[in-house]
């Protein structure tokens, strides 16, 4: 049994004990690139066609060519048979803009244009963390931090690509590390107006009776995949899904306040700020309704 399972979009089965990256890549260098994070159950890349979609978006962010979904799926298909069946794994869409110094000019129109850059990609798969199962099973502790921004910066300042999945992630591994020496688990960020934003790896959704509501993106958040497998699954179930601005008074008033993503999927907070949260009788609805979501047929398209 592997431990790790790497492919380039050639589509080759790479030794995952021998070097890749080039030392001067700009994605090492300088956080330059965009990734997509995927489960993989059963013997299938979760939701994938959601993660493509959401890898393009991110890539158009960017000023990068759009990624080759073709490709991407045949490397994600070989990635995955390798990885086998009997077990879950994190497998990780990854996209650089390339070497530093090689064409750099903008894709598109105008003066700026010019040749797509030689971009690095590949697909790694490694083992689901252990903290994952218990997050599942248990729910979290989660404290809540600002992130010292606005929401109105995700349309006055696109720059800071707020709405996309870049790989520079040092301050959302950071906001973790806080977290853990204050002995919790994860976070949820807020804005200078104190609303809800999201996790460094999650989306934000609470529930309040039959009703789900989770910050839009305009609100500077990472459209979330997992939530809207949920919303998805929610609707047919009779359940009011919106999207909605939630100021950090809305996350102690509701029933319940989960934190969704496509590795741990749904994780109850139990508590927040050091205030306990009870689990409310529709959580174990919840938690299926998620696994229903991400086990659909998606198509690409479905991300409109």
């Amino acid at each position: 049994m592997v431990d790790r399972v790497l492919v380039t979009l050639d589509g080759t089965v790479r030794n995952p004990d021998e070097p890749l990256l080039f030392a001067d890549d700009i994605g090492a260098l300088r956080g330059d690139g965009v990734f997509e994070t995927v489960l993989v159950r059963d013997g299938k890349a979760s939701a994938l066609e959601l993660h493509l979609a959401r890898l393009r978006r991110s890539a158009q962010a960017l000023d990068l060519p759009d990624p080759d979904v073709a490709q991407w799926r045949t490397a994600v298909e070989a990635a995955v048979k390798e990885w086998g069946s009997d077990r879950e794994g994190v497998l990780r869409m990854i996209v650089t803009r390339g070497r530093d110094g090689a064409e750099s000019r903008r894709v598109g129109s105008g003066e700026l244009s010019g040749p797509a850059p030689d971009l690095t990609g590949y697909v790694l798969v490694s083992a689901v963390a252990e903290r994952v199962s218990k997050a599942r099973a248990e729910g979290i502790s989660v404290i809540t931090l600002t992130r010292g921004i606005s929401t109105e910066l995700a349309t006055t300042a696109p720059w800071l690509l707020l709405g996309a999945k870049t790989l520079s992630y040092a301050t959302n591994m950071a906001a973790l590390r806080f977290a853990a020496r204050q002995n919790a688990d994860d976070v949820i960020f807020t804005s200078t107006e104190h609303r809800v934003l999201e996790g460094p790896r999650s989306t934000v959704v609470i529930q309040r009776d039959k009703q789900l509501l989770t910050p839009p993106a305009r609100d500077g958040v990472l459209p979330g995949i997992t939530q809207r497998a949920l919303f998805a699954e929610a609707g047919k179930a009779g359940w009011d899904c919106s999207y909605k601005s939630l100021f950090t008074a809305d996350l102690v008033t509701a029933d319940s306040v989960w934190l969704l993503s496509s590795i741990t999927l749904a994780a109850r907070v139990a508590t927040l700020d050091g205030l306990r949260m009870s689990a409310p009788d529709c959580a174990e609805e919840i938690a299926d309704l998620v696994n229903r979501g991400i086990e659909r047929a998606w198509n690409i398209a479905d991300w409109t």
